[in-house]
């Protein structure tokens, strides 16, 4: 869903309410993992940006939850790790809010964070 939210707290209060306590909870890990990334809103969807380049976002889609990597470093990192994940070339889909593997995320963030890399 593209939301026309200002900011990432009114986009929460869009989402529907089945998804709305993950995705906070999604907001919360990116927010203790990436410090020092600005959290805005881009493309409609939660983003967190680090010297103007955005790393990382996620979003509530007709049918999955998404999570954004656009670091390519990161994924090919975790290549083992993502092999039996719903994943697209920059996107972790999953398909209902219970199924988000919250290890994955916080280690995916982790290494985001360590040090900047190239997006793709």
């Amino acid at each position: 869903m593209q939301s026309e939210a200002s900011d990432v707290e009114g986009y929460l209060t869009e989402v529907p309410q089945e998804r709305r306590a993950v995705l906070t909870q999604v907001r919360q890990l990116c927010r203790e993992e990436l410090a020092g990334f600005d959290e805005v809103m881009a493309y409609g969807m939660p983003a967190y940006e680090r010297d103007g380049g955005c790393e990382i976002a996620f979003a509530s889609q007709k049918q999955y939850i998404s999570f954004y990597l656009m670091r390519s470093d990161v994924r090919e990192a975790f290549e083992e790790r993502l092999a039996g994940q719903d994943m697209g070339k920059g996107c972790l889909r999953f398909r209902k809010p219970e199924s988000v593997d919250f290890d994955l995320l916080r280690d995916l963030l982790k290494a985001t964070a360590a040090r900047p890399g190239k997006i793709c």
